[in-house]
């Protein structure tokens, strides 16, 4: 595997990213901020914060398949939530598990972010990927 995701002995080791990605492979895949969209670019979940989780960590991996990467190749995510909170964390949690459900767990190094908008008002979360292929 051309990435290794490890929780180095020092620092907390949660159960939901890992600390450090390590990526040995040769070809580098940056996935654009991906939101709660369907191909024709209806919204999905307005105003519910799991099914937009849900729906921006399939469309990662719909364009990851396009170049034949999947969800375990991701070195690094950046996560984007609207006025994130504590209480918000389980919402995305839900969304993000279902998504692990469904497309395979993926615990890459993360960075969640909270902003005070995205590109349309209808939109609570973004998720950009950075995936590494050998």
């Amino acid at each position: 595997m051309p990435v290794e995701l490890i929780n180095p002995s020092g620092l907390p080791a949660p159960d939901v990213y890992r600390q450090v990605a390590v990526a040995t492979g040769t070809r580098t895949v940056f996935v654009s901020g991906q939101v709660a969209r369907t191909a024709d670019g209806a919204p999905v979940g307005p105003g519910d914060l799991a099914a937009q989780t849900e729906q921006a960590y399939r469309n990662v991996a719909t364009a990851l398949e396009a170049v034949g990467a999947t969800l375990h190749d991701v070195a690094k995510m950046t996560v984007y939530v609207v006025d994130l909170t504590p209480e918000k964390m389980g919402g995305f949690g839900e969304g993000a598990m279902r998504a692990a459900a469904a497309l395979g767990q993926v615990t890459p190094a993360i960075t969640l972010v909270g902003v005070t908008a995205l590109g349309e008002p209808d939109l609570l979360v973004e998720v950009e990927a950075t995936a590494v292929l050998p």
